[in-house]
């Protein structure tokens, strides 16, 4: 029986671009957004503030390097990094390239095309749309394997049975996926791979055809149960549980107003845990979830994280990756502050999350400094 290797999602949006600073401001980055948050109840755990102030620049080598690290002794086997592509434009690139024009980190790493549009809701709807999101025609896929080929090439790139992998986050957007994806599979044979490894992300949106295209799929946690797998009884629990929070709330003389939606962090993993693993699926796991950072009053908090029930919840789903002999485990996410996923050490946890990851994965740590 194989051990899996946990992939963990990495948001390169730690660095200025010149759109980010046209739509948001000046010297934006993820770490503006994660910097001005607020409380907003009694016992609300914001802003998140990153273990030894480290609001770090992923254009700088060291950062990238001590990431890496990081990760490598506490049982993560590689990144998966979101690319930005839309119809021949690319956003939050150069991270990835200064690790390919660097060969530095040696650290495993592949990619995930988050094909949905930008908006300043940070929903990948429909409204207020940045950067919208189109696929072309044949020349502009064949532009878009160009900008891919070369991470494809890289000696670290993360491959099954010499396939280089990537993962596509809603397939079902993509009206013309079929025959892209066989045009990408024809060119990758052109450029002399022995194929691709495409694998449909489970998320928030529903699933069909388009999807089942891929070779595999993976369950983005914890997105996929919020909204595909809650039971009646337990909608209905968690809507009384979160009108009595609202509204003890609202009696606090410190809260503020809002319209957070909440749900039980054990309750949600319990759901998760008891899932059987479907053939062809590859399991997901996440640390927390608390996006009013970026969403405000509108956002996601889960109430009543538990360091127990974290590891609980991932050593399940590490076993049955092995049981089903799927091969990796994907960890949401690596860095996703301002959506208060994240195993990077922070003032609250320091390195307790990746302590157990390393507990789990049976990693010897050695020198466990942040």
């Amino acid at each position: 029986m194989s051990e899996p290797k946990i992939i963990a999602f990495h948001l390169p949006q730690f660095h200025e671009i010149e759109e980010n600073n046209r739509w948001w401001g000046q010297g934006f980055t993820e770490w503006t957004n994660v910097r001005r948050a607020k409380p907003l109840y009694r016992g609300h755990r914001q802003p998140r503030v990153p273990a030894g102030d480290r609001y770090y620049d992923l254009m700088q080598r060291e950062t990238r390097e001590w990431q890496a690290d990081l990760a490598r002794r506490h049982g993560v086997h590689g990144f998966c990094y979101y690319h930005y592509w839309f119809n021949g434009k690319q956003l939050l690139e150069r991270p990835i390239e200064a690790l390919l024009d660097e060969g530095r980190p040696d650290f495993p790493f592949c990619l995930a095309w988050a094909n949905e549009p930008w908006t300043r809701a940070w929903d990948g709807g429909e409204r207020d749309v940045l950067m919208p999101q189109s696929y072309g025609d044949e020349p502009d896929w064949d532009l878009h394997f160009a900008s891919l080929l070369r991470s494809f090439r890289d000696p670290r790139y993360i491959r099954v049975d010499g396939r280089p992998m990537l993962l596509v986050y809603r397939c079902e957007s993509i009206p013309t996926f079929e025959p892209m994806l066989a045009r990408w599979r024809a060119l990758a044979a052109e450029a002399g791979l022995p194929g691709l490894h495409v694998v449909a992300m489970q998320t928030a949106y529903v699933a069909g055809a388009q999807s089942r295209l891929a070779d595999a799929q993976v369950q983005f946690e914890p997105m996929y149960t919020l909204k595909h797998d809650q039971p009646r009884g337990y909608r209905m629990r968690q809507r009384i549980s979160r009108q009595v929070a609202k509204l003890c709330h609202w009696l606090s003389p410190e809260a503020r107003s809002h319209r957070l939606d909440s749900h039980d962090y054990g309750r949600l993993w319990q759901l998760i845990r008891r899932r059987p693993l479907a053939a062809g699926t590859y399991p997901g796991a996440f640390a927390d979830w608390d996006n009013s950072a970026r969403r405000g009053a509108h956002g996601l908090v889960l109430r009543n994280f538990s360091l127990r029930t974290f590891r609980r919840g991932l050593a399940a789903q590490l076993q049955k990756a092995r049981s089903s002999g799927a091969p990796f485990v994907f960890f949401n996410a690596w860095n996703e502050w301002a959506e208060g996923t994240y195993l990077e050490p922070d003032t609250h946890h320091g390195m307790q999350l990746l302590d157990i990851v390393a507990e789990l994965t049976h990693t010897p740590r050695g020198n466990n400094t942040p």
